[in-house]
């Protein structure tokens, strides 16, 4: 049986973990013999080949480019993705044609698989795996419309998700489905955290926050609540772990509100684990999650979180309250409530939604991911 992933991206999001993870779940786990393939468009995952090696690479091209493409901020992420589409769309009808895999299962910029499925006459099927949650807007709602009868199969990384797409019909009922994405990798994680890596701020009570300085996660509304927190509470430092386009922009708010000495820029980081294990809490400020990757690496590292409760998954992941602190999205008092609450908090209470915050991880293994995958490829 051969199955193609098609996931062209611009940054090293969190979708790309989830696809090797993918891939690595179905090698280590199902029995029948697996001709598993990534479609590289444009030098994307050449970028990452270390973290690739025993999976196999179809390249669209002779000399990797990706890094000559714009990227950052809208405009110039949707100009690549256009170019991405017109560059690759010929070249993917071509090797479909040729190779006829059982399954193309299609994360990011599904606009193509969509439209070059129309045009093949193979056994084929094509899965859309919705890697975050959607912007549905009137364009996107009536193209997917469009081509839903290309669409075998659709996978939901929420119940939310799942229930919103159920709603707008958009696909038909038997075709939706949720299936967790493989965060969790036991084994990686236990290598990384036993690392002995030299963290800098010793003694210090650590707020954590990971993602892509972007306007998806908020570090502005989380810095400018930092600094009512740390006047409060002036033994805290606060660590942002990313890269992105809005860095200037937030090195500058810290700057403007004198919390240099206490918050840190760090950039990316090959092992978020350290910091996360070390962190008296995690806060995550997100306008928009589906799931949250970083809320389940920190649920199984036992990491006390604070949460925004934004649309899909934070909510869902911390069942309302119950294994974490969630506060109004977008909201820095409600920010600050949740804070004094969860400093405010017995070690008792705070370990009982520790607990439950693990067990909830341990559904986005990559086992219990293989478990999901295996029943709706039918392998």
């Amino acid at each position: 049986m051969k199955i193609y992933y098609w996931a062209p991206f611009l940054s090293n999001i969190a979708t790309v973990s989830s696809v090797i993870r993918s891939i690595e779940s179905l090698k280590a786990y199902n029995k029948n013999k697996l001709e598993i393939y990534i479609i590289d468009s444009v030098g994307e995952w050449n970028q990452i080949s270390d973290k690739i090696e025993d999976i196999s690479v179809i390249r669209l091209y002779r000399n990797s480019f990706i890094e000559k493409l714009p990227k950052g901020g809208f405009i110039k992420s949707r100009f690549t993705q256009l170019f991405i589409f017109i560059y690759s769309f010929f070249k993917i009808l071509k090797i479909l044609k040729k190779n006829q895999p059982d399954f193309l299962i299609a994360h990011l910029i599904i606009s193509l698989p969509l439209v070059v499925m129309g045009f093949l006459k193979t056994k084929t099927k094509l899965i859309i795996r919705i890697s975050g949650l959607p912007k549905l807007n009137f364009f996107r709602k009536f193209y997917w419309g469009c081509f839903s009868k290309n669409v075998y199969k659709v996978t939901c990384p929420t119940i939310a998700t799942f229930q919103k797409l159920k709603l707008l019909k958009i696909f038909a009922k038997d075709k939706l489905h949720i299936l967790y994405d493989p965060i969790i990798s036991t084994k990686e994680i236990i290598e990384k955290q036993n690392k002995n890596i030299e963290l800098k701020f010793k003694g210090k009570k650590l707020i954590v926050a990971i993602g892509r300085l972007t306007k998806q996660k908020n570090f502005s509304l989380l810095i400018h609540a930092f600094k009512k927190i740390k006047n409060k509470y002036p033994d805290y430092h606060l660590i942002i772990l990313g890269e992105g386009e809005e860095k200037l922009k937030l090195q500058k708010l810290i700057n403007e509100l004198d919390l240099s000495k206490f918050t840190h820029l760090l950039g990316y980081k090959k092992n978020a684990y350290k910091y996360l294990s070390k962190a008296k809490c995690f806060i995550l400020t997100s306008l928009w999650e589906d799931p949250g990757f970083v809320l389940l690496e920190a649920s199984y590292l036992n990491t006390p979180i604070i949460s925004s409760n934004c649309p899909n998954g934070p909510s869902e992941i911390l069942s309302n309250n119950d294994r974490g602190f969630l506060f109004k999205n977008n909201n820095i008092e409600d920010l600050l409530r949740s804070f004094d609450e969860f400093h405010s908090s017995s070690d008792e209470k705070i370990k009982k939604k520790v607990l439950k915050a693990k067990i909830n991880s341990k559904k986005y293994t990559k086992f219990n991911h293989f478990l999901q995958i295996n029943k709706i490829l039918q392998l």
